[in-house]
């Protein structure tokens, strides 16, 4: 009886472990406050200043920037931080008024 309790102990624990294992190629959508190019080129390169950033693209249109990270290397949260730094807001994410006054004219959007 102990040795079929014990088994299964580990059973559970393996599954457990398997659960949280990060992806190496996780997809995210991310809302960030731009309005031109100059917007574009600037949250993507703070997005590829973290590593583990396979893939940042951001779309002028719908305001989102679609990532592709390394789980294992950084979090969606880690992106928006560097991304709220060169002064866009993101969803979870507010740039300071320091970051944000920094930005050129015509890339103050309206901030909520």
């Amino acid at each position: 009886m102990k040795k079929f309790i014990f088994v299964m102990l580990i059973m559970l624990a393996g599954f457990t472990m398997q659960a949280q294992e990060k992806k190496k190629a996780a997809k995210y959508d991310v809302e960030v406050k731009g309005n031109c190019d100059q917007c574009k080129r600037r949250i993507e390169k703070a997005a590829y200043s973290v590593k583990g950033v396979k893939s940042a693209e951001w779309h002028e249109d719908d305001q989102t920037l679609h990532l592709i990270i390394d789980e294992t290397k950084c979090s969606a949260d880690d992106v928006r931080t560097a991304v709220a730094k060169s002064g866009h807001d993101t969803d979870k994410v507010k740039a300071t008024e320091e970051a944000y006054n920094n930005l050129h004219s015509c890339c103050q959007y309206k901030r909520d």
